[in-house]
């Protein structure tokens, strides 16, 4: 007689890229390892594991559900396909997949056991850990390097510094040389002397007169 099971399995990635890896051929191929033929199209015919598992899609609620029907190698024709029915809830460490898989046939156990486990979950946290990883190194390199100043490097900017510090300076010492002395101009006959002039200045004043 046909069972249920429900699983579930916390994947280091958001629900939009989990749906979309899941219902893209490539990408579900290198997240399960097995070559898939998949699709975004309700009714498509999908493909995994090199053609062990067969089916198509029943119902896509992007970035949120997604229900297939499935069948494998080790169905017989008197049983009905099984349904594989994928939700996706926002996690702290990611997304929260919960798997219900239903009209699985009698006996064959492996797949709630550890099958999905293995062939599926395990590798899709590998996967989404792996991209993620790839992502910061890709950020980190974009980023450009800060040069270190090197010993050698300050050196010579200190150096620089003093020659140009002691060029100004010398430059002053020698405007300052160069400027000329101010004289004092002889003032004329009868012409006030200014003001602080000393008094024995103005006693020659008169005696010249």
């Amino acid at each position: 007689m046909p069972y249920d099971f429900t699983l579930t399995a916390v994947i280091p990635a958001s629900a939009k890229e989990i749906y979309e890896a899941w219902l893209d051929s490539l990408a579900h191929s290198e997240m399960t390892g097995g070559e898939a033929r998949m699709s975004a199209e309700i009714g498509a015919e999908v493909s995994a594991w090199d053609g062990y598992i067969t089916g198509r899609n029943l119902e896509l609620v992007p970035h949120e559900r997604i229900v297939q029907a499935w069948r494998t190698n080790e169905f017989t024709d008197e049983h009905g396909d099984s349904i594989v029915t994928v939700t996706l809830d926002d996690d702290e460490e990611g997304t929260l997949l919960t798997l219900v898989h239903s009209n699985v046939p009698d006996g064959q156990i492996s797949y709630e056991q550890r099958g999905w486990q293995q062939h599926y979950f395990d590798p899709m946290v590998a996967f989404f850990s792996k991209r993620a990883g790839a992502g910061t190194r890709a950020g980190a390199a974009a980023r450009p390097k800060r040069k270190r100043a090197t010993a050698k490097a300050k050196t010579k900017a200190k150096t620089k510094r003093v020659a140009v510090k002691a060029k100004t300076k010398a430059v002053k010492k020698k405007s300052k040389r160069a400027a000329p002395k101010m004289t004092r101009k002889a003032v004329p006959k009868g012409s006030k002397r200014p003001a602080g002039k000393s008094k024995k200045a103005a006693k020659s004043r008169k005696k010249v007169r």
